[in-house]
C-alpha cells in the first residue's frame, strides 16, 4: 500500500478520516470508488459539493415546493370548519358521561358544559364545502382546497403539539418536515436559502426555533428565519469601509481554509459554513429585491391586503409567493395567537381578520401565475378545542381548552383533490368518527407528494435509520388527485 509517509507524519490519529485514506491510499482507486457511488446516489462528485444541489425524489413529484401556514395555538374547529348543530342544541348541558371516559384535558375540568359554535355556517361554492362566516375570503375558494375534518394528534399542550406537528415528535432535537423536505430533494434556489421562515402574531411558537431545526441532519438543511421588513436576517449589510471586492477576497481566504480543513476531516458542517458564508454574500443583492413588495401591482397588494413597509402575516404570504417563485422549496409562516382559552368570539375574529384574506389571496395568486398545481399550500395548528367551555378567572365561560382528539386543517395545489372534504368528527366535534388522519399520516401523505415513500426517506443516526414519521404513518390515498 502505498501512503504518502510525509502527509501521514503530519496528521493525528484523528485527523486520519475515511476520505483522506481513500484519496491517499491504494494509488486513489478508492477515491474514484468512492466518486462513483456518489454518483449513483445522485450527488455530486465533487469534495466540496453543494450539499442543497436539486436531487432527484424517489419518484415522480406532484409538489415541487411547500408553503406551510402554521396557526400555532390552535384554532377551533368548532368555529371554523366543523359546524355541530347537535352541539349548538345541547349548549349549556353536561357531556355524556360515556364520552368523557379515560378523557385528559389541559386546563378545564372534562365535566364542563357543552357550548355550541358563536357563528354562523354556509355552504360555499360547487362543491358545498361548510365554512364559518369568519372565513369569507377562503370561502371563495373553497373549490380549490381539501378539507380534511378527522385529523387527530397526541400532544395536548402547545410546545410537543407543535414539535410532532412540525418534526414527527414530541421530542426535541429531531429535523422538521423542511429539513426533511431539504435532505431529499435539495433547492433551486440559487441566491436565497433553501427553507425560510416567518413569525407573526403575538409572539413566536411555543415550540420555539425546533420547529424548523435541522435536529441530527446536517445544519445546511435547517430552516432559516426572515424579518417581515428592512433586511430579512441582522447584518446582511456591510460595515462602513468594507466593500464588495474586499469582502469576496475576505470570504474567498476564509473558504479556503475551510476546504483544506473539510478534505482532512470530512465533516458535513464545513460544508455547512461554506455554504452559509457563501449564500450571506450573495443575498446582499438578492435580499433587498426579495423583500421589496412596492413592486407588486396595487391589485396584488390589494389581493393579499399588504401593506408595504408594514409587518403583517399578509405581508408574509406575499413574501412566500416570492420566495417559492425564485426556487425556495419550502416556507412556513408561523401566526400565533390562536390559543382562545379566554374571549374567543373577539380573539378568533381577530385572527381571521389577520389571516383569511392573504390566505385566500395566496391561493388566488398562485393559481392565476400557473404556480398552484405544483406548489402544495397547508393551513393548520397543532391541535382542535374542546366542545366543553372554558371558564375564566371572573366565572366568565367564553373559552375552549386544548383538544388532541378531533380538529381541522386543509390543504390546496400540489397533488390534492380540489373541492374536497375528508373525514367527520362525532355529533359534538369532540372524536373522529370517520376517516381518522393522524399527523404521522399527514406528513406521510406530504411526503408522497414531494415524491418519497415516507418508510424509505431516512438518515441513519445513532445506529438506526430514523425518518419524519418514525414507525408510524400511512398515505392518505383519499386526498390525492
Amino acid at each position: 500500500m502505498s501512503c504518502s509517509d510525509h502527509l501521514y507524519r503530519h496528521l493525528s490519529p484523528k485527523e486520519v478520516s475515511r476520505r483522506w485514506f481513500l484519496q491517499q491510499c491504494s494509488m486513489g482507486l478508492g477515491s474514484i470508488a468512492f466518486a462513483q457511488l456518489l454518483a449513483e446516489r445522485g450527488y455530486a462528485e465533487t469534495t466540496h459539493a453543494d450539499p442543497l444541489a436539486p436531487k432527484q425524489p424517489q419518484f415522480a413529484p406532484k409538489a415541487k415546493r411547500v408553503i406551510f401556514l402554521f396557526m400555532a395555538g390552535a384554532p377551533s374547529h368548532l368555529e371554523l370548519f366543523d359546524y355541530k348543530p347537535q352541539l349548538a342544541k345541547f349548549d349549556g348541558t353536561l357531556p355524556p358521561p360515556e364520552l368523557l371516559k379515560g378523557y385528559r384535558a389541559a386546563f378545564i375540568n372534562p365535566n364542563s358544559r357543552l357550548m355550541g359554535s358563536k357563528f354562523k355556517f354556509a355552504k360555499y361554492g360547487k362543491s358545498g364545502i361548510e365554512l364559518s362566516e369568519l372565513l369569507p375570503n377562503l370561502a371563495k375558494q373553497v373549490d380549490d382546497i381539501t378539507l380534511v375534518k378527522s385529523m387527530v394528534t397526541d400532544a395536548f399542550n402547545h410546545a410537543p403539539g407543535q414539535l410532532l406537528m412540525n418534526t414527527g415528535t414530541m421530542q426535541f432535537g429531531r429535523p422538521s418536515m423542511g429539513a426533511w423536505a431539504l435532505y431529499g430533494l435539495g433547492s433551486e434556489a440559487k441566491d436565497l436559502p433553501a427553507f425560510v421562515v416567518f413569525s407573526s402574531g403575538k409572539k413566536g411558537p411555543s415550540g420555539g426555533n425546533s420547529c424548523w431545526g435541522s435536529g441530527f441532519l446536517p445544519t445546511v438543511y435547517q430552516g432559516v428565519q426572515f424579518r417581515s421588513s428592512g433586511d430579512p436576517v441582522l447584518y446582511l449589510s456591510n460595515p462602513k469601509g468594507v466593500d464588495a471586492q474586499e469582502q469576496r477576497d475576505t470570504l474567498d481566504s476564509i473558504n479556503a481554509l475551510n476546504k483544506m480543513r473539510q478534505d482532512v476531516t470530512g465533516d458535513p458542517e464545513i460544508a455547512t459554513r461554506i455554504n452559509s458564508f457563501e449564500m450571506a454574500f450573495r443575498m446582499q443583492s438578492s435580499a433587498p429585491e426579495l423583500m421589496d413588495i412596492t413592486k407588486e401591482s396595487k391589485e396584488t397588494l390589494a389581493l393579499y391586503g399588504a401593506v408595504p413597509g408594514k409587518p403583517s402575516f399578509a405581508n408574509n404570504c406575499l413574501l412566500a409567493r416570492r420566495l417559492v417563485e425564485r426556487g425556495v422549496r419550502f416556507v412556513q409562516l408561523y401566526h400565533e395567537a390562536w390559543d382562545q382559552h379566554d374571549h374567543l368570539v373577539e380573539d378568533i375574529s381577530e385572527n381571521c381578520r389577520d389571516t383569511d384574506q392573504a390566505c385566500a389571496g395566496l391561493i388566488q395568486d398562485l393559481k392565476q401565475r400557473g404556480m398552484l398545481d405544483d406548489t402544495l399550500v397547508i393551513w393548520g395548528g397543532e391541535f382542535g378545542r374542546t366542545p366543553m367551555v372554558q371558564t375564566n378567572a371572573m366565572g366568565a365561560a367564553n373559552g375552549r381548552d386544548h383538544h388532541p382528539n378531533a380538529f381541522s386543517m386543509w390543504l390546496a395545489g400540489g397533488g390534492v383533490k380540489r373541492g374536497f372534504s375528508i373525514g367527520e368528527s362525532d355529533d359534538l366535534g369532540f372524536k373522529v368518527a370517520q376517516d381518522e388522519v393522524h399527523v404521522h399520516d399527514l406528513h406521510a401523505t406530504i411526503l408522497k407528494l414531494l415524491g418519497f415513500d415516507h418508510t424509505k426517506l431516512t438518515f441513519k443516526f445513532q445506529g438506526r435509520n430514523f425518518r419524519l414519521t418514525d414507525v408510524h404513518g400511512n398515505v392518505v390515498e383519499k386526498m390525492l388527485a
